[in-house]
């Protein structure tokens, strides 16, 4: 699944050829998404100028001014630039032509995504609840430690809840743990302040350095342009089980979390 990595590396991608161009025409060849894709949906955009392109965790916030799509990438979605007599293929669902003749194009398999519009953003219901960004000010110490004292769930499903940080997703949940020395079953409401420290420098460290990456391209994902991610490549622990810690040669171990996998170290995360 596109997390916060890949979501902000989309938009980086994005948002220099689409910000100040009109969107004249929308094509929806399958709106039976997650959500089934409004019927008005291009009668309440079409026409308008974006202003802006922003994230909100694992969403993708188009801003016209007036309304805001909302776009969601699901299991395998992904959003990229097309030529304009590229057909389209099986599962490219939705396409939109801007004024300039720039054509985005987004490809969702399983259609777990979504395409949606709101002239709420801040009350939406699907938004209306996140908890902070994890590269803000907001998400500091203070708070993620005033979270896991009321909390008795291993640490990795607490910071995999986007009601208490956003984005931090199942590879980078794992990679963040072993970074801050910290063993994903570990109750969060036993981590120390210093402990909510490392964790924290650690989450912000693993997404910077996935989204310079380009994030992770494991099966359906890709960059706008097509290019693939590669922060699969740079894992300490993720998607390693037998094999050896880079830090201290032990083997990294694998157990099930809420039906996902994690990955750790048992002597440098204890």
């Amino acid at each position: 699944m596109p997390e916060l990595p890949e979501v902000e590396t989309t938009r980086l991608g994005l948002q220099p050829r689409l910000q100040g161009r009109m969107l004249a025409r929308i094509v929806v060849r399958n709106p039976r998404l997650r959500w089934p894709v409004p019927d008005d949906l291009e009668i309440r955009l079409k026409g308008l100028t974006l202003h802006a392109l922003r994230r909100r965790g694992k969403y993708l916030l188009f801003d016209f001014g007036t309304a805001t799509q909302i776009v969601h990438l699901g299991m395998s979605g992904s959003l990229r630039f097309a030529e304009a007599d590229e057909p389209a293929a099986l599962h490219d669902h939705v396409d939109w032509l801007f004024d300039d003749g720039t054509l985005l194009r987004l490809r969702d398999p399983r259609r777990f995504g979504a395409v949606l519009w709101t002239d709420a953003v801040s009350t939406h219901p699907l938004l209306a609840h996140l908890g902070p960004e994890p590269l803000t000010p907001e998400f500091d110490t203070a708070y993620l430690y005033a979270q896991c004292q009321r909390r008795g769930a291993a640490i990795k499903q607490v910071i995999m809840d986007a009601q208490t940080v956003v984005g931090v997703g199942n590879i980078y949940a794992s990679e963040a743990l072993f970074h801050a020395g910290i063993r994903p079953a570990t109750a969060a409401r036993r981590l120390s302040r210093p402990a909510c420290a490392r964790l924290v420098a650690a989450i912000k460290q693993v997404l910077t350095a996935a989204i310079a990456a380009g994030g992770s391209s494991l099966r359906d994902y890709v960059h706008s342009s097509g290019e693939l991610g590669y922060f699969q490549l740079q894992t300490k622990v993720y998607d390693r089980a037998g094999l050896p810690c880079k830090t201290c040669a032990t083997a990294i171990r694998r157990i099930v979390q809420g039906q996902r996998a994690s990955f750790y170290c048992p002597v440098c995360q204890r």
